[in-house]
């Protein structure tokens, strides 16, 4: 799925109105009708609602809204904030069919902004995706009393105050939403963590904007649905045999940590690598020969860190490395060796990350196209540098992605995917319960087996980000989200997989 920036949303309204030949009066009926679904499937007719609406489009969003809610017999107040003269010509359209003028009032002064009980649902019709200048003066009067309000607040398209695709600036009030609904299609914004106080739960209503326009458009932002992640998985064969499915090599494992290499391992399996070795420190060795069966392991020179490279390297088809690692020199050493000499594809994670971020020399020497990292968002700053900002920081990635000419997995909710030609994959699945150690090592584990299956690097971050998540969210509802832990991922992958082999 794509995401589209404000401006191409814009376009997407005027090609539809066009290609439909409807107008735009028209178009938004279609919006508020869509969010007015929304609304009577969450809140009971019994609850009084207060629309407040800004003098542009998204304003006249909210009086379609008051307009269908009041026919629906809810019992609706409309406040209409700032300078009424100066509206959009759809404002002005719909302040018209607003029969119920007794319940419209103007907010021009501090003092005219009504009590807010915690009974009250609020509807934010103040400001869309079309936002350009920080809100100030009455309209941040209005948000800030909203804000201090108990009141349940659904914004409509965007929480007022956000800008959708580009840093907000500090000076401006912003809506803190519960729950945000928008038109079509999510909106960047929605899927930073600097936003998470202001959009609440969001969710997606269609209103039929043309599907022409969004094939046919340009963008560099996606949003991993289940249908993206079923076209990426490969069916397996029926003469197949594990030969065909890859041989990877797993680097992982320190004193004290052997855990992270058991869990990268099994998750590796249970991805569909045909063969998996894995090396560690010599203290691990019993270890993962009894954990984890079904791999081979080879035993380092070295009792507590990896030392060296395996003699026979050449015959793995990947190559994971950093769970459990730490990062004593000379595990640095060997790390240094392996990116001199290693002719791989390269799935980097944890230490394995904060070796190469330490060393400019090690930066250098990372393979073309050949290199996935997984970091978590302190892995990343070690490696890129720190950013002033949520977008700030997907930039910066993205010109180390094209610098290096490598893709990067940001871990955290909705996981962000960059690619060596700019663009970002915005992950669908997963939940809070599992942010808790070792879910990033199921996660190297996953992405590393897809690779040795001969799925692009690109199509190895999208599936095994989403595949991930998925399971996480099968565990869910086995464990909840406080109870979770990483094994209990991994232990649902044969039913997340299951899932996206299913028809839709």
């Amino acid at each position: 799925m794509k995401l589209l920036t404000a401006a191409q949303t814009k376009e997407a309204d005027t090609f539809t109105i066009k290609e439909e030949g409807i107008t735009s009066t028209d178009l938004m009926e279609r919006a508020a009708k869509a969010f007015t679904g929304w609304f009577e499937n969450k809140f009971q007719l019994s609850e009084e609602v207060y629309v407040f609406c800004g003098p542009g489009n998204n304003g006249g969003d909210g009086l379609v809204v008051a307009r269908l809610l009041h026919q629906r017999k809810y019992s609706v107040k409309v406040f209409l904030v700032g300078d009424t003269e100066k509206v959009s010509p759809d404002f002005k359209i719909n302040l018209e069919r607003w029969s119920d003028k007794l319940s419209t009032k103007h907010i021009t002064e501090v003092n005219q902004i009504p009590e807010i009980s915690q009974s009250i649902k609020v509807i934010d019709a103040l400001f869309g995706t079309g936002l350009n200048r920080p809100v100030t003066g009455i309209y941040a009067d209005v948000v800030e009393k909203l804000n201090a309000s108990s009141a349940c607040i659904t914004s409509i398209d965007m929480p007022s105050g956000i800008y959708s695709d580009s840093q907000t600036p500090p000076e401006g009030a912003i809506i803190k939403a519960t729950y945000t609904i928008s038109f079509q299609l999510p909106k960047l914004a929605f899927l930073l963590p600097q936003h998470e106080a202001y959009v609440g739960e969001w969710h997606v209503v269609p209103i039929g904007l043309s599907d022409k326009f969004i094939s046919e458009v340009e963008t560099d932002l996606y949003f991993t649905t289940h249908q993206d992640a079923q076209r990426i998985l490969k069916p397996r064969k029926k003469f197949s045999h594990k030969g065909i499915y890859g041989h990877a090599l797993l680097l992982c494992g320190g004193f004290g940590k052997m855990g992270a290499a058991v869990l990268a391992a099994r998750a590796c399996l249970r991805s569909g690598v045909g063969l998996l070795t894995l090396q560690v420190p010599s203290a691990g060795y019993s270890i993962l020969q009894t954990a984890v069966p079904e791999a081979m392991t080879l035993s380092d020179k070295n009792r507590k860190h990896l030392s060296e490279l395996p003699q026979d390297i050449e015959k793995y088809n990947v190559i994971g490395i950093g769970p459990g690692l730490g990062t004593e020199r000379v595990t640095k050493t060997t790390i240094g060796q392996l990116l001199s000499t290693s002719t791989h594809n390269l799935v980097i994670d944890a230490d394995a990350i904060n070796i190469i971020a330490s060393s400019e020399k090690l930066k250098a020497s990372l393979p073309k196209n050949k290199v996935i990292f997984t970091p978590h968002p302190k892995e990343l700053e070690r490696l890129i540098g720190k950013s002033n900002n949520d977008y700030d920081r997907l930039r910066d990635m993205l010109e180390f992605c094209h610098e290096y000419q490598c893709y990067i997995v940001l871990k955290g909710n909705n996981s962000a995917i960059g690619t060596p030609e700019g663009n970002l994959y915005f992950n669908t699945t997963g939940n809070p319960g599992m942010a808790t150690g070792g879910t990033g090592d199921v996660l190297t584990g996953i992405i590393t087996a897809l690779v040795a299956q001969n799925y692009t690097l690109e199509e190895a971050c999208i599936l095994g980000v989403y595949v991930h998540g998925l399971a996480g969210d099968l565990a869910l509802k086995s464990v909840g989200d406080i109870a979770m832990i990483a094994s209990d991922v991994t232990d649902h992958l044969p039913q997340a997989f299951m899932h996206l082999q299913q028809l839709s």
